[in-house]
């Protein structure tokens, strides 16, 4: 897998997806060996745009493509981790729940407290196709979660209730109205 600086310098950015695009609530499809050139190409452009918002997760769905494939590193910056996942899929959720802040790119500046299954077992594919299996608890395991709720259509403010939703949901319009106004 591509290094953060390697990512970072040999591959596009890509504008993300800021709410309420309609493309964010769709559900993205599964990839076919059909689509290996066209993930191949997009996994390093999703990190390097990952990487520069900075986050530490971005699913197709937030650059404009429906094709099931996500990338994470919740990795320090001086030792970067990044996977990449085609076709996530959750096949185990602990009982335990665990509340994080979560915060999500393509709702830029909005934070609120979450509240997910502790630890998931995801099943995917690697870029090459081999099929794995990633255990995950703590950061990584909300954040495999998010991201695969946004392959599903599903963001984070979902889980809030209609009041807190609503509010961050306004205080989001109002500044991209006043970054626009600029």
């Amino acid at each position: 897998m591509l290094g953060m600086s390697e990512t970072q310098t040999s591959a596009k950015l890509l504008p993300i997806l800021i709410y309420p695009d309609a493309v964010l609530r769709k559900q993205a499809r599964l990839v076919t060996r059909a689509d290996a050139d066209e993930v191949r190409a997009l996994v390093p452009s999703m990190f390097a745009t990952m990487y520069k918002a900075p986050g530490i997760g971005l699913a197709a769905n937030q650059i404009g493509s429906l094709l099931r494939v996500i990338v994470v590193d919740v990795a320090p910056k001086e030792t970067p981790a990044p996977i990449a996942l085609i076709n996530p899929e959750i096949i185990a959720k602990s009982d335990e729940l665990a509340t994080q802040e979560e915060g999500c790119l393509s709702i830029p500046d909005q934070y609120a407290e979450v509240t997910r299954p502790a630890r998931v077992k995801v099943r995917y594919q690697d870029v090459q196709g081999v099929k794995k299996e990633i255990d995950a608890d703590g950061l990584l395991s909300a954040c495999l979660q998010h991201e695969i709720d946004h392959l599903n259509g599903v963001l984070f403010v979902d889980y809030l209730s209609p009041l807190k939703r609503n509010m961050l949901l306004r205080k989001l319009a109002k500044a991209v109205k006043e970054q626009k106004a600029r």
